[in-house]
């Protein structure tokens, strides 16, 4: 680092930005074909109801968070349009060509990234209530301060990624700590691999590693989430302190948490977490010589400090005193008894406090929906709905999904954790009983090929990952029993 010029980052920059912006390409491009059916017009949860209630008075206006459809009428059209114009700018930051431009460019790039996406996830509900929602808006904010390709990114904004990365990590480590026994007896992963919202292909091989594996497992998941962070600022002790040990420090500690969240990745579909996570730890690796070459060459200007413009310099300088300010609250959660997790403490949900995962299920309940063409539902031969990412058929291996974020299949997981089933469960029933296309759209396999059904039911059924035993046996990849019937037979009246 050379003062306010990190000129040893360009290698960072370019991967935040980009990875960043290759991000929002899948969160647009999820938001295009899921949001419809989930939250539109005729969505299980109508964003437009949520609108009309929210705009009818002042004090629910104040509740609303920062959304076009404020001043722009929702309709599915406009939502498409919106997604459109997300994918395309998310592909211009992805190939670097506003990057090219003056500084302004690429952060009024980021800038309508990040208020075109808050658009959507401040009226998805209960299907955009997931922590890396509000961790991709406050990333694409920070990115649009990274600058473009012919001068250094400054340290501040730098600095900035590494404390998002210390709130993710380190907030999502005293989480555990702080939950369940099982990260304490470091018992957590004997369980948390089968009973994920979204098994991976790998994630049975992974449960079936002995218990002592998943003992290191948990110890190695402390050691990255609550000691490491520390030392991703450690670069900065290069302002001071001469040669590359500081650099080095913080390029180990950023391939720890790269290494770590790899093998989450690879046994898991936590939608773009993992991912989101990695393309912010390169925010702490400095490769000497990359970039200090054109930095050195533009220095002479009077109207540059460090290669930085100063019109620039003052603006992410004044970003970060204001960071600084507003990150009081996050940093106060993270040693508070009562540990908020992914929580916003601002409109604009930035500086936001971050966690997951605080206790692991022990035991996997999945609802399975059925139907029938049958008239009499008591002596019905029912079929399965079959989604996307849930488990399902007992042969059929999970299939890698992240960081495409299946947010049907990922509600479908918490209803049998207590969320209510009159939410949207109860819609999401009668839309099939309509043969809903955009409904039917979202899962895997439609038993009726697209035909109405009679009569549906959810049934509970609890799904253990089959031992070696029992594949070489019958060649199934889960075990499940019954347990009972939650809801129907149900129909629709004629």
């Amino acid at each position: 680092m050379d003062g306010f010029a990190a000129v040893d980052f360009e290698f960072a920059r370019q991967a935040l930005q980009r990875g960043i912006a290759a991000l929002y390409l899948v969160a647009f491009v999820s938001s295009l074909n899921q949001f419809r059916p989930l939250l539109g017009e005729h969505g299980l949860l109508p964003a437009p109801e949520l609108l009309d209630w929210a705009l009818s008075t002042r004090s629910r206006r104040r509740m609303l968070r920062p959304t076009v459809f404020r001043w722009i009428t929702y309709s599915d059209r406009a939502l498409a349009a919106l997604c459109w114009f997300g994918i395309v700018l998310s592909v211009a930051l992805v190939a670097g060509l506003p990057q090219l431009s003056v500084p302004w460019v690429p952060m009024a790039c980021f800038l309508l990234l990040w208020l075109g996406y808050m658009s959507i996830s401040s009226i998805g509900q209960t299907f955009y209530g997931f922590g890396w929602e509000m961790l991709l808006l406050e990333a694409g904010f920070l990115a649009a301060l990274l600058g473009s390709d012919d001068q250094p990114p400054p340290t501040v904004v730098l600095v900035l990624f590494w404390w998002l990365l210390f709130r993710l990590e380190f907030g999502a480590g005293m989480i555990k700590i702080r939950g369940g026994r099982e990260w304490r007896d470091l018992t957590a992963l004997t369980y948390h691999h089968e009973t994920q919202p979204m098994p991976g292909p790998l994630s049975r091989q992974a449960h079936l590693l002995p218990r002592w594996f998943h003992k290191l497992e948990v110890i190695g998941n402390h050691f990255a989430q609550l000691i490491v962070p520390f030392f991703l600022f450690a670069p900065i002790l290069g302002l001071w302190v001469p040669g590359p040990a500081p650099a080095i420090v913080g390029a180990i500690a950023a391939a720890i948490v790269i290494a770590t969240q790899v093998w989450l990745v690879l046994t898991g579909n936590f939608a773009w977490l993992n991912w989101a996570t990695i393309v912010l730890a390169f925010s702490a690796i400095g490769l000497p010589g990359i970039g200090a070459e054109s930095a050195a060459a533009a220095s002479d200007p009077p109207w540059l400090i460090d290669g930085l413009p100063v019109a620039w310099l003052i603006v992410t300088s004044a970003v970060g005193f204001v960071y600084v300010v507003i990150s009081w609250p996050a940093l106060r959660n993270l040693f508070a008894h009562r540990q908020l997790m992914n929580a916003s403490f601002n409109r604009w949900q930035l500086a936001n406090a971050y966690g997951a995962f605080g206790t692991v299920t022990k035991e996997r309940i999945e609802y399975v929906v059925e139907g029938t063409t049958d008239d009499d539902p008591d002596a019905a031969t029912w079929q399965e709905y079959e989604f996307k990412g849930k488990p399902g058929d007992l042969h059929r291996i999970p299939r890698q999904f992240a960081p495409y974020h299946l947010r049907l299949d990922w509600l479908m997981w918490f209803l049998p954790l207590g969320a209510p089933l009159h939410e949207w469960f109860t819609t999401f029933l009668a839309r099939l009983l309509e043969a809903d296309r955009p409904t039917l759209a979202l899962l895997r396999h439609d038993p009726f090929g697209g035909e109405r059904p009679r009569w549906v039911r959810a049934v509970s059924y609890r799904y253990r990952f089959a031992t070696r035993a029992e594949y070489r046996a019958d060649r199934v990849r889960w075990v499940r029993d019954r347990r009972r019937i939650l809801i129907g037979p149900a129909g629709l009246r004629r």
